[in-house]
């Protein structure tokens, strides 16, 4: 069975929205800890557990979440010290490959699904924690089928903290006042960017400095035009970048772009300043993973956000189909001085995750089973919305970039980016996929 359709037909979007029974640990004294935690303990060696992450932007619930968890820890454990390294996507990922190289993976790091983890695993970097979550039933805390994308050769590398699916943010209030409705199409969708801007208001927001997030919305719009599974066509050698549907991909997307979607100088926002343009109220459409729904709903603009599906391109594509997004994992360094200690802390923070992520309204879109009543916790209509829409999905795609190789995968990182900077000739995009591709391959 293909691996997406597994994912879909397992149920692993489905969000348990009560009586799942996710077991915390013992609780304990919540605080803000710095970034180094606080160093005690006389009776046992003092340890320190590196802990790489993606949680640096404080106004985001996984980044108080992390916080308090760890606090927790080290308040149960005064012996031991979590020291947060936390950065953006981008440069996590560019300091792990650093860090590879050297065999200096700390204790805790980052990694993404499927292909982009494969060569971490395949150089034997990562400790399996197969034994770590069948301890305290962690293993039945995730959505069925989630777990396997992080596993290799039947041995685990890594715990997820989402399963998302990509949808289009909007601010109501901005759409009122330039009197426009949400795009039923893709070609609505351009026209309702010319009417953003002629209003003064910007259209879309994106922080294309971190390179994946065009790259996501783009793949949304191959989605649209070629159906899914056009990566895996092109590894079975059914199909070419240069084939129609691509192109099309590719002039649908500088459509977008040269109308003046996004703000000036997007090559130059991460993911958080980008974000932020829309959570400040700055921006009127915004395309994501659902992940951000959390961030959202504690934002300025919280109550006036609606969502919508991304739509058909040239009456091309199903908008059941979604850009699908198994979160970010922890992962575990094979050679960490304190292995034992570290999955014990790991197991911990992860037994916690959802428990806590719920109560601070972040737990839209996380990997693991949510017991508890959303509505009743005060989440949103647009949280809601969300959520139903996991419940609608007939399939999809993964990203560029845990569907291929480092290599052809960053040839198309930069590609896409480039289209920010400059209109390009669809043809000559493609072709350059291509040799991307059959460089790497």
């Amino acid at each position: 069975m293909n691996g997406i359709w597994k994912l879909i037909l397992t149920g692993t979007l489905a969000l348990c929205l009560a009586g799942c029974g996710v077991n915390g640990g013992n609780g304990g004294n919540s605080g803000s800890p710095s970034e180094s935690g606080t160093d005690a303990g006389t009776k046992e060696e003092n340890i320190t557990i590196t802990f790489q992450n993606i949680y640096p932007d404080p106004t985001d619930p996984k980044n108080g979440v992390m916080k308090k968890i760890v606090q927790q820890y080290q308040d149960e454990h005064p012996h031991i010290r979590i020291e947060l390294d936390s950065l953006n996507t981008d440069q996590q990922k560019l300091k792990l490959k650093t860090q590879a190289a050297s065999r200096e993976v700390p204790d805790i790091t980052i990694v993404n699904p499927a292909a982009q983890m494969k060569p971490f695993v395949d150089a034997g970097l990562f400790a399996p924690l197969n034994d770590m979550v069948e301890k305290n039933g962690l293993k039945d805390t995730f959505q069925e089928g989630i777990l396997d994308w992080y596993t290799f050769d039947n041995n685990l590398y890594a715990l997820p903290d989402g399963n998302n699916i990509g949808l289009v943010y909007y601010n109501k209030e901005l759409f009122e006042q330039a009197g426009v409705q949400v795009p039923a199409t893709f070609e609505e969708m351009v026209a309702t960017v010319k009417t953003l801007k002629e209003k003064g208001i910007q259209p879309m927001a994106i922080g294309e400095k971190d390179t994946w997030t065009g790259s996501f919305l783009f793949m949304n719009i191959l989605l649209r035009t070629n159906g899914p599974g056009f990566l895996q066509e092109v590894l079975e050698g059914k199909k070419t970048f240069e084939d129609p549907a691509f192109i099309e991909a590719v002039d649908a997307f500088q459509n977008l772009v040269q109308e003046g979607a996004f703000q000036e100088g997007a090559t130059s926002f991460d993911y958080n300043a980008g974000e932020n343009l829309f959570k400040t109220g700055k921006a009127a459409m915004y395309y994501m993973g659902s992940w951000a729904t959390g961030g959202i709903e504690t934002s300025s603009v919280q109550g006036k956000v609606g969502v919508f599906k991304f739509p058909t391109v040239n009456g091309k594509g199903n908008p059941n189909e979604f850009m699908l997004a198994p979160g970010s994992a922890f992962a575990i360094s094979a050679d960490s001085k304190h292995l034992e200690e570290t999955k014990d802390f790991l197991n911990y923070f992860m037994l916690n995750f959802a428990i806590e992520a719920f109560k601070v309204k972040g737990a839209v879109g996380i990997a693991q089973k949510v017991d508890g009543d959303f509505k009743a916790a005060g989440y949103s209509d647009m949280a809601m919305e969300v959520l139903s829409m996991y419940k609608e999905v007939q399939g999809g795609d993964l990203a560029f970039d845990n569907t291929m190789n480092p290599g052809t995968a960053q040839g198309h990182l930069t590609s896409i980016q480039n289209l920010f900077v400059k209109k390009q000739d669809s043809a000559a995009v493609a072709k350059e996929h291509q040799s991307a591709y059959d460089s790497n391959n």
